[in-house]
């Protein structure tokens, strides 16, 4: 059964995303999307610093990106956008919408989650969609350090077929992620298949089908001590 808490962030959560999940309607809707992405989303913290990198030239990684960082994305050739965060609960998402439509970039979605292990469907999904993509392409979190890095790792492994070992490089401090928190779980996932499916020669296909577990991916991952209280209360990640 549902606590009375439980049930009332899931209807303010669900208010949020029917707020924001529409076209925008004139000055006033326009200006609360552009105040609800700067504070509500943390968005001030992301126009002094986008945590844009580039994966291998054709593929970029960022946080969510302001209206106008999405127009120099556009301007310097890109032709993709990838939202990654799913629900759509801040104006963050209807000025992306706008801005990418302005510009003439693709946007589509990938849904990815930080602190889960990642689903079958989500990784059967992965080669044709990297592979459906026009390029250069920019995939975007919130704060383009655990659900981007984990992607932008996939890419790594299943698209170009580097091994894990280099898709784990994506997933590093340098981009504001932490192994020991929650987030670490994205760690564990690489290093799962790198220990029991590339060391003993199993196409990753494979070994997500016959061998990946995610439950006791679940189960057994234990995150640090600090982590809720810097990544979740702190840092406000995703």
């Amino acid at each position: 059964m549902f606590r009375r808490p439980d049930i009332e962030r899931y209807n303010a959560r669900m208010a949020r995303i029917a707020r924001w999940d529409r076209p925008l309607q004139g000055r006033w809707d326009r200006f609360r999307a552009w105040i609800s992405m700067i504070f509500a989303d943390h968005g001030l913290f992301r126009l002094f610093y986008l945590n844009k990198h580039s994966v291998d030239g054709k593929l970029f990684r960022s946080a969510q990106p302001w209206p106008h960082q999405i127009a120099r994305f556009a301007r310097e050739g890109g032709k993709s956008l990838v939202y990654l965060r799913g629900g759509r609960e801040h104006g963050s998402w209807p000025l992306e919408k706008e801005a990418a439509a302005a510009h003439g970039l693709l946007l589509t979605e990938f849904l990815a989650r930080s602190r889960e292990a990642p689903s079958r469907e989500m990784l059967r999904e992965a080669p044709g969609f990297f592979g459906s993509l026009s390029y250069p392409a920019l995939v975007h979190c919130k704060s383009g350090a655990d659900r981007a890095g984990f992607v932008a790792g996939l890419y790594v492994l299943v698209h170009l077929e580097r091994p894990a070992s280099e898709a784990l490089q994506q997933l590093d401090s340098r981009y504001g992620h932490f192994h020991w928190s929650k987030t670490g779980i994205l760690d564990r996932f690489f290093e799962l298949y790198r220990d029991e499916g590339e060391a003993k020669g199993i196409p990753f296909s494979e070994w997500v089908e016959t061998v990946y577990d995610p439950e006791a991916l679940q189960r057994d991952f234990k995150p640090g001590f600090w982590s809720n209280l810097l990544v979740d209360r702190v840092l406000h990640r995703e």
